[in-house]
């Protein structure tokens, strides 16, 4: 899957953690590249803090994202961009335009769900110029025990687009290991149930 973009329309749903521990993971098995889309920069920061020379580099976006994803494709097997959280975003738009894969990650709340109408409507457009492109939904910070978290499957299926069968729950490692400037792959027993099912999202997202 050579280029992955993670995509949101609202800021908070956990898009750019997602996008980092996509990566590493993916690392493990392939060379891989990161481009910060995203103007909060917090996968920059979250490389700028790292100890970790075997982490996954992470690259300023340049004005022209495909031109800079296609070059880094030259060295690396997959390219993981993290966009803005919007739809709207120029960034976003371009990456859609040639991109691969976009995972849309989406937290079981009403607001989540009402953003998610919005990007349904510019894949479309985007399917227009770049119809190989491939569209998931991502449940994140799942909390089974709650109500939403019981019914966000049977909401997401009036959107149309295939909902990932791996579900990220909402785990404290996840913000600790961001912290260190780490993955959930780097923090062991405390990591081993949130990296093993970012790996079964890998898993589910590569052979499908």
């Amino acid at each position: 899957m050579p280029v992955i973009a993670l995509v949101g329309n609202k800021g908070g749903a956990g898009k750019t953690t997602l996008a980092v521990n996509l990566a590493a993971g993916l690392a493990r098995h392939h060379s891989v590249a990161v481009i910060d889309a995203d103007p909060q920069g917090s996968a920059l920061q979250w490389r700028a803090i790292s100890d970790d020379a075997s982490a996954p580099p992470v690259a300023v976006a340049e004005a022209d994202l495909q031109r800079q994803a296609i070059t880094l494709l030259q060295d690396y097997h997959c390219v993981v961009i993290d966009c803005p959280p919007s739809v709207h975003a120029p960034q976003t738009g371009a990456v859609l335009g040639f991109g691969d894969l976009a995972l849309i990650p989406v937290q079981p709340s009403p607001m989540d769900l009402w953003a998610s109408v919005h990007i349904e409507q510019s894949v479309e457009e985007a399917h227009k110029l770049n119809p190989s492109l491939r569209t998931l939904l991502v449940i994140n910070q799942l909390e089974p025990r709650t109500t939403l978290s019981r019914l966000v499957r049977d909401a997401l299926s009036e959107i149309a687009f295939p909902v990932a069968a791996t579900a990220v729950r909402r785990r404290v490692v996840y913000r600790n290991s961001a912290l260190q400037g780490k993955s959930v792959f780097d923090m062991g027993r405390r990591g081993a149930d949130a990296a093993a099912e970012i790996d079964q999202l890998i898993q589910e997202v590569t052979t499908t």
